[in-house]
């Protein structure tokens, strides 16, 4: 009988103890443990396992409970290593901000007092072993009555306190760091919460005497106005590195196992199309969330692209223009794209090209094809799988161009060849959707229309926009994959009235004609239909030849 599967399961403990299915990681301890004195941040999408690794390496290290949680590593690779000797020797601090959200900086403060007295009331019996001074401190953070300051100054304070209790240093643990400081750019605070946790982390981890290790996680490392500055001691470890890389996520041969484990070993084809295409440090790796899941459902689905809002990612959609548009619209014909990355993210210049697709390297939407010499930190990028794929096609026609199912028959009208049914659904869509764009340039929509067809049409026709041929640039261009299908031009204009609409759509249509936007493919032996379409704000006109 196979062993359950640890959907949602986070807690080490809980899944050793009642026998879940477990991919042994207990090497990274192995790994880590020699870095004395050290902080390691490690940036991973989220759901590839950061937390349970926090948790495995917290029962491992934790001075209490020691000896109870030494029989949770019974059989696993660390119980063989020397390095086992360092198992329960260490007071050993840990803390989540994950759910440290808030809609503005009262609140946050609000909440992160709640969270640093419930890590407080875990060290109750240090009460005991302090001076009167501490003692007066302690209990105001007990009670959630501590200032900014005490805040700030917490966990160091927390620390010192473990030290001369166990005459030990200690090892501290912040899950997903990044939380508060991107709930805060969502909910514009971000300058004033950069400075509280700045703070707040560097009184812990900097020049701290009594500090054996520090081990963060998060999605991306902060660097607005020095979130870490003078920690040099600090290690940061992205999907960039190839240390440390086969710890988060899972390799192909652990997917192997996995499904010949639950007698799926047949299905590895389909599964590395929809789950696999991740690339961090020189390793390939699986979302382990969504193996977990497709080893529970033996479904082939969307998994791990719905266990979040996924808002930074729709406000760089939201906000695309020309040039973005282009790359987007290679990115989406499943091309790879050169791009420059650092390890570093900047949430707040989202204007930024570079910025953006960093944001979407290390969030987990793109992912690396390969290194290339341009320069040192250029990289091919594509899309990662069919699950991000799957994705971006929701968000865009949903988002963006009303409901999928209008936009849907909208496109088959367009396949049959029906323009008439077409123009109908594309009015339909404009009158629903145009009030995302209303004060803005009209050109969005079109463009987001653009992505629309990419996604939608992908398993039949290359989409093409603003490429150059014949004697000028046309707007779009449907090539089919199969040559007994037709071709598609388009090409746009925009009347400043309703009585222009006509006149502007049939020198869409010349256009198309006099620029010889279809020789590239009357060469290769398409039948082509020309589509010029005008608009007017929310109205639109049609014709096509």
């Amino acid at each position: 009988m196979s062993k359950k599967i640890p959907i949602g399961l986070s807690d080490f403990k809980t899944l050793i103890e009642n026998d879940y299915y477990y991919v042994d990681k207990t090497n990274f301890i192995e790994d880590i443990s020699t870095q004395v004195g050290q902080t390691l941040l490690f940036t991973r999408p989220r759901r590839f396992g950061k937390t349970l690794n926090m948790s495995m390496l917290r029962y491992f290290f934790d001075i209490v409970n020691a000896e109870e949680n030494r029989k949770l590593f019974k059989n696993l690779y660390i119980e063989k290593s020397e390095t086992f000797k360092y198992q329960g020797q260490y007071p050993v601090i840990f803390i989540s901000l994950k759910d440290l959200k808030a809609d503005n900086y009262e609140l946050l403060i609000d909440n992160f007092r709640i969270l640093i007295s419930k890590l407080y009331r875990n060290y109750e019996f240090l009460l005991e072993n302090i001076n009167k001074y501490q003692f007066s401190t302690f209990e105001k953070i007990l009670m959630k009555s501590s200032n900014l300051s005490e805040l700030e100054d917490s966990l160091l304070s927390l620390m010192e306190a473990l030290y001369k209790y166990y005459n030990k240093k200690v090892v501290l643990m912040i899950d997903e760091y990044d939380t508060p400081l991107v709930s805060a750019y969502t909910n514009n605070y971000y300058d004033k919460a950069i400075g509280l946790f700045k703070n707040f982390f560097s009184l812990a981890l900097k020049d701290n005497e009594y500090l054996q290790m520090g081990i963060m996680t998060g999605i991306l490392r902060v660097a607005k106005e020095g979130i870490f500055s003078g920690l040099n001691n600090l290690a940061v470890y992205t999907i960039l590195d190839n240390k440390y890389s086969i710890f988060f996520g899972l390799t192909e041969n652990e997917v192997k196992k996995a499904l010949i484990d639950y007698q799926i070993e047949y299905k590895i084809d389909d599964v590395k199309a929809w789950y696999d295409g991740y690339k961090f440090g020189d390793n390939e790796i699986y979302n382990p969330w969504s193996i977990l899941n497709f080893l529970s459902n033996k479904t082939l689905e969307s998994y791990w692209i719905n266990t979040s809002d996924n808002f930074l990612i729709k406000k760089i959609l939201n906000n695309t223009d020309d040039v973005l548009i282009e790359e987007l619209t290679e990115i989406f014909n499943y091309q790879s794209l050169e791009k420059s990355i650092d390890k570093s993210s900047n949430m707040i210049d989202l204007n930024n090209k570079k910025e953006i697709w960093q944001l979407l390297l290390f969030s987990g939407y793109l992912t690396i094809q390969n290194k290339t010499e341009t320069t040192a930190d250029s990289y091919l990028l594509k899309i990662v799988n069919k699950e991000v794929y799957n994705f971006f096609k929701k968000t865009f026609i949903d988002n963006y161009l009303a409901d999928e199912s209008l936009f849907a028959k909208m496109m088959m009208s367009l396949l049959d060849k029906d323009l008439k049914a077409f123009e109908q659904h594309l009015q339909k869509i404009l009158l629903l959707s145009f009030s995302y764009y209303d004060g803005a340039n009209e050109e969005k929509f079109y463009h987001n229309l653009i992505l629309g067809m990419i996604l939608y049409l992908d398993r039949r026709y290359k989409v093409h926009s603003n490429k150059e041929i014949g004697f000028g640039r046309y707007d779009i261009v449907l090539e089919p994959k199969n040559s007994n299908d037709i071709a598609y031009i388009f090409e746009f204009k925009v009347a400043k009235s309703s009585e222009e609409l006509e006149r502007k759509v049939n020198e869409a249509l010349e256009q198309i004609k006099s620029q010889k936007y279809d020789v590239d493919l009357k060469e290769k032996g398409y039948s082509i239909l020309n589509i010029g379409m005008a608009f007017c704000g929310k109205e639109v006109k049609v014709k096509y030849l």
